[in-house]
């Protein structure tokens, strides 16, 4: 049985000493991520919470406008190279994760792709994602990256997609009104350790990744519970 050490403060003001605590064993641990990620546990455990979430901050259960971004993260050495490509635009090596998201910034869909992949590769993918889970979705809000291709097939699944324009006469970084909450959830994501960089050999589990990390932060906002960053651990 592998071993986490605790810090505990001594009660006498001296050393801290370290207490052993049991924690299940790797495999374990790894047998319930794949299994759970192969028969869609993981989507519906986050769904679940997602929709609690929701209702608690009195919104319906499904949102009726969602915004689309993507992010490409480096990826890890020994990633396959088959799964990696690089983002031209940014000069970044890895992965695209892109994510569809409601205005409370909870994540609706995830999608993983080569850091080559178009934009409109992606805004696609999550389009048909979306249409599939939420059939009350009427209108998606993306940036300037995604083209016609992407607005032209989100009227085949009746999802109206709206390109927010920049204004040209501000520089630098602009918080855009709806847009900016997309930012705000890839910014907490980076705050888990196993999403800073790609480290999966398999698509789908840099998408369980990213679900379960939201299935944390939606725990943590249910039960008014506090973690220590990494930061300042």
């Amino acid at each position: 049985m592998a071993k986490h050490y605790k810090p505990h403060p001594s009660p006498l003001g001296g050393p801290t000493i370290r207490r052993a605590r049991p924690v299940p064993q790797e495999s374990v641990g790894k047998y319930y991520f794949y299994k759970w990620r192969d028969d869609g546990t993981d989507q519906t455990i986050h769904d679940l919470l997602r929709w609690q979430l929701r209702e608690k901050r009195k919104r319906l259960a499904d949102p009726s406008l969602v915004v689309l971004d993507t992010q490409s993260i480096h990826a890890a050495v020994g990633v396959p190279a088959a799964t990696t490509g690089k983002d031209a635009a940014k000069r970044v090596p890895g992965r695209k994760r892109c994510l569809a998201v409601d205005v409370l910034g909870l994540v609706i869909d995830c999608v993983v792709l080569p850091a080559s992949a178009h934009e409109n590769t992606a805004g696609i993918a999550l389009l048909d994602g979306v249409a599939g889970q939420c059939d009350t979705v009427r209108k998606a809000l993306v940036d300037q990256g995604f083209k016609k291709k992407a607005v032209d097939h989100g009227k085949t699944v009746g999802i109206d997609v709206e390109i927010v324009e920049r204004n040209p006469d501000q520089s630098g970084f602009v918080p855009q009104a709806k847009r900016w909450i997309v930012e705000q959830t890839n910014g907490i994501l980076m705050f888990y350790r196993r999403l800073v960089r790609d480290y999966e050999h398999r698509l789908t589990s840099s998408r369980s990744r990213v679900l379960w990390a939201m299935t944390s932060i939606m725990s943590r906002r249910l039960t008014g519970a506090t973690l220590a960053s990494w930061r300042t651990a």
